[in-house]
């Protein structure tokens, strides 16, 4: 122990001039390992290559509405073209008017993340919040 108390004749306390550096190194030592744990997941400018999907496809509704973003950035819906003006109210039109209704995106993979996030962001502006991107299944 760092310090003790002792009865002297005439009741005063020696004081203890030691620190107690103990808390100070454990919390010190917690410090380190919470930084040194954390740096590594901090970077963010790592290039990564994303692999294939290999999710198990989920149900799909009895008619799924389905946007397919074409290698020359055209939009289509169903089986016919549709302009990006037209679109969320084309959707709309096939949802009843019910814009919690699931949107299914399908983009060829040599479209820009940039178009796609363009058609996204139309989709959110015509009141679409629930959009799913459609993969190809990987193979085993």
């Amino acid at each position: 122990m760092a310090g003790g108390i002792r009865k002297s004749s005439d009741d005063d306390l020696d004081e203890s001039h030691e620190i107690n550096v103990t808390p100070f190194i454990d919390v010190m030592l917690v410090l380190l390992i919470i930084f040194m744990v954390a740096a590594p997941i901090s970077t963010v400018d790592v290039p990564v290559e994303l692999p294939k999907s290999s999710a198990a496809p989920t149900q799909a509704p009895e008619e799924p509405l389905i946007v397919s973003l074409q290698a020359d950035l055209t939009l289509s819906f169903g089986n016919g073209p549709v302009a990006r003006e037209a679109l969320a109210a084309t959707l709309l039109q096939a949802s009843g008017m019910k814009p919690e209704t699931r949107i299914y995106i399908r983009a060829d993979k040599s479209v820009p993340y940039g178009a796609l996030m363009e058609v996204m962001n139309l989709l959110r502006d015509g009141g679409f919040q629930q959009v799913a991107l459609v993969g190809e299944e990987a193979s085993p």
